[in-house]
């Protein structure tokens, strides 16, 4: 099957018609969908199929219990109205691959598997990466069970109703153990390969970042016979924050981003008693990203002091710099500049992975393909269908080089 047709097929699922982007959350239909489509991948290549205590999907060819596998892959889950690209082109690119690899008649030193994992974006339940955060034993089976998504389904209650069991969540040191590389290829979030003309670069590192949540407590009452003097509304205050975070993400050269907010009660006509917002922010070293959150957290904290509103500050998730592994980076950007003496583009990114979740348990190595545009977690993510079969050679020629020696 080319990548053109398993691209068309996946194409649909999940799609949203009002907004043309992607709603394929963790333990829903649309999952379901996706995971049905990728186990028949699987059978139609005569691959061994398997589904893990996570929940992370694996297609296998050779014997996983001999060891040093190869692995690539990456997720199918979205954001909400999240673009096509993000994490399928990973999925579809690696089956792609091993079609190539047979045709070039390749054969295989060391069992190879295309992996699935299970809710990387972390769109229903706030935590991204829960597969491989799990699988690493860098979520624990007690934190994955406290897990709820907005109308209070617990995670465990979620894959119970997908038909999964929930107790036997948790570290899979075993699996990792098998495991001597992976490799996962991923659309570019950002424009650096377009500004340099190249389809195909290698990752360096993933910037650190996190995510934290603001709760603005503030006092109800009626919108219009409460005079201004008289009000804790925490609504100015969560938007001067809002500002802030702007302001201190531009002095140092980091981003910072509050892309989610819950009111309560939420009505047109009623001053807030609650305003909820949640904080992503990144940068190049642990040092500035503290700066940056600190500085928005000071802030926030004058805002609601002067507006006489209370302000909690919880840390939901985090994520240190990722520096992947040097030996596989290069040998991944050896095999690629070797037909052509072309000197690989190597560069870092401020977006969290499942490779980055990995890589202080196994070596792993990313490819990112080119995005025109540089727009992700948007209808408008794109590469163009000869940088996607670009990205397919050069992740064959990866998996040749290091699973056919």
């Amino acid at each position: 099957m080319s990548f053109h047709s398993m691209w068309a097929e996946l194409l649909p699922v999940g799609r949203s018609s009002a907004s043309g982007g992607y709603r394929r959350y963790a333990w829903t239909g649309a999952d379901a969908e996706c995971r049905t489509w990728f186990r028949e991948q699987a059978e139609a290549r005569g691959m061994a199929h398997e589904t893990d205590r996570n929940g992370n999907q694996w297609a296998w060819l050779g014997d996983p219990a001999a060891g040093d596998a190869v692995v690539t892959g990456s997720h199918l889950d979205s954001v909400p109205d999240g673009g096509a690209f993000d994490g399928p082109l990973g999925v579809v690119s690696s089956f792609a691959a091993l079609d190539e690899l047979r045709d070039r008649g390749a054969r295989f030193t060391r069992p190879v598997a295309v992996v699935n994992f299970g809710d990387e974006e972390g769109a229903r339940f706030g935590l991204a990466c829960v597969g491989s955060r799990l699988t690493a034993g860098r979520l624990t089976a007690e934190e994955a069970h406290r897990l709820t998504d907005g109308d209070g389904i617990t995670l465990p209650q979620a894959m119970e109703a997908a038909g999964y069991d929930p107790g036997a969540i948790g570290p899979d040191p075993e699996r990792l153990a098998r495991i001597g590389a992976f490799v996962e290829l991923h659309v570019e979030q950002g424009r650096a390969l377009d500004l340099t003309g190249d389809a195909v670069g290698v990752a360096s590192a993933i910037w650190p970042h996190g995510r934290w949540r603001f709760d603005f407590h503030g006092e109800a009452n009626h919108a219009g016979t409460t005079r201004l003097a008289d009000r804790r509304d925490p609504m100015p205050s969560y938007a001067e924050t809002v500002l802030a975070a702007r302001r201190e993400a531009e002095l140092a050269g980091a981003v910072a981003t509050f892309g989610k907010i819950s009111v309560e009660p939420n009505g047109v006509n009623a001053i807030p008693s609650l305003v909820r917002g949640w904080l992503d922010s990144r940068a190049a070293d642990q040092e500035t990203l503290d700066g940056v959150v600190t500085g928005i957290e000071k802030a926030a904290r004058e805002y609601a002091a002067a507006h006489g509103v209370d302000l909690d500050v919880v840390r939901e998730s985090f994520t240190p710099v990722v520096e992947f592994d040097h030996a596989l980076r290069d040998e991944v950007a050896r095999i690629l500049g070797r037909d052509t003496g072309l000197t690989v583009p190597v560069l870092a990114t401020g977006a969290g992975h499942d490779a980055g979740i990995l890589s202080d348990r196994i070596p792993t190595a990313m490819l990112f393909v080119r995005n025109p545009t540089g727009v992700s977690h948007s209808p408008a993510e794109s590469a163009t269908e000869d940088d996607c079969l670009a990205g397919v050679r050069a992740l064959a020629d990866v998996l040749e080089g290091l699973a056919c020696r």
